[in-house]
């Protein structure tokens, strides 16, 4: 295959808002504009989005269809009569009537693409639904230009500990996604040992597959002013942005941060534990630790990305925490916005994992999220840093700035796929 020169990219969101999933795609799809690629993509949005310099297409429901009347009359007898008929159906067909008639919607767009020949077809998706590979599977006439990009394990059972569990539909998912590392040319993951983890149960999705992590993306300053009241960034700042998913227990940091304040009471007039993000799983912990702790605060609504961001960016340390497992295949999308911050990161979760594996065995900054005095302690360093001077408290990883870039996106590509 020649080096690519066109890229279609058939993404299911580039709301940056809706997810973190979506945010890491539309990050992606900009850099591949930036690395001189001349990118179409469809979008299964459901809005008018553009990017700017980029001819993004919405893609229409398709609603009158049978499946579309199958789907409205499952949510219609689940919503009114209060039967679930979604799991059962799921159990036959393995996916929902509505995925169906949205995996047709996306075929029919494609279809009527006119006057773009695209050199690669590059799928994005989000959560679980992995719709655009859904399509392209009905598509063989692109199947050899197609990069299949894996954003998560998938189905749920392949899945680490503790978030493995069988779905309704499992054999039918499971059969999917051998399909796609089968039928696709290339498979792309956001980490090494994601590629490492999905090649563990089919094969090709390693021997085909290339490293693209989520992409750096320019810092857009801010004004000061516009940040939230609780967000002082003269003050001792450590930032968790973010939605908590289930089994990211906050509760070994909140508890390390309270130790540390214990041991350091000078720090408790400016030092600050902030959580950004909207109602999650431990909401309710969370606002029990705000009562008992001033210093702990926790945004009450979820804030524009944007925001967020100059957050980061304002902060004195930043935060990612991980579920406790024996590993952690993810590569967190927030994990470019924190090495372009340029602040400290605090790492808190298994030995094994990408964000660990890129920052390096010797990185001093970590701990698994229950060990809360190894917690305290690497918050009292960094602490007696800040105070000794704020401006010298940096990540300083070119390095990884490099493995983020545009330059090393494009290289990637260009040296991949040929």
């Amino acid at each position: 295959m020649p080096t690519p020169k066109k890229i279609l990219v058939v993404v299911e969101s580039i709301n940056v808002e809706d997810s973190s999933g979506s945010k890491a795609n539309v990050a992606l799809i900009q850099n591949l504009q930036k690395a001189g690629f001349e990118v179409l993509v469809y979008h299964y949005t459901r809005k008018k989005i553009q990017l700017f310099g980029i001819t993004c297409v919405d893609i229409k429901e398709k609603r009158w269809s049978a499946l579309f009347f199958l789907s409205r009359l499952e949510r219609y007898i689940r919503t009114f009569l209060k039967i679930k008929l979604n799991k059962p159906l799921e159990k036959v067909f393995g996916f929902s009537f509505t995925l169906f008639n949205d995996r047709n919607s996306i075929v029919d767009a494609l279809q009527e693409m006119e006057g773009f020949k695209p050199d690669l077809v590059l799928t994005l998706s989000k959560g679980g639904s992995f719709r655009p590979h859904h399509a392209l599977l009905k598509m063989p006439e692109l199947h050899k230009k197609w990069m299949a990009y894996i954003h998560d394990p998938y189905p749920m059972h392949f899945y680490p500990k503790p978030y493995t569990w069988t779905e309704a539909g499992a054999r039918q998912k499971e059969n999917f996604m051998k399909e796609v590392a089968l039928k696709a040319e290339f498979t792309a993951f956001p980490s090494k040992l994601l590629m490492e983890w999905m090649g563990s149960h089919f094969a090709p999705y390693q021997n085909k597959g290339v490293v693209i992590p989520h992409q750096l993306e320019p810092f857009e300053e801010g004004n000061d002013e516009k940040l939230p009241e609780y967000f002082n960034h003269l003050n001792f700042n450590l930032v968790h942005a973010g939605n908590l998913l289930w089994r990211r227990d906050p509760t070994g940091l909140i508890l390390g941060f309270q130790n540390f304040l214990k041991a350091n009471p000078g720090a408790v007039r400016d030092a600050r534990l902030i959580f950004l993000g909207g109602i999650n799983h431990y909401s309710s912990e969370l606002s029990e630790f705000e009562k008992e702790l001033p210093q702990f605060k926790v945004s009450p609504d979820y804030l524009p990305f944007k925001m967020v961001q100059a957050i980061q960016k304002r902060s004195s340390i930043n935060i990612i925490l991980e579920a406790s497992s024996t590993i952690s295949p993810f590569l967190p999308g927030k994990f470019p916005h924190c090495v372009s911050a340029d602040k400290p990161i605090l790492l808190l979760g298994p030995y094994y994992s990408e964000s660990r594996r890129l920052l390096g065995d010797d990185y001093l900054y970590w701990a698994e999220i229950d060990e809360i005095d190894k917690i305290a302690g690497h918050i009292e360093n960094l602490y007696f840093q800040w105070k000794k001077d704020p401006t010298q408290l940096i990540l300083n990883r070119p390095d990884l700035e490099a493995y983020l870039s545009v330059k090393y996106l494009k290289k990637t590509i260009e040296s991949n796929i040929n």
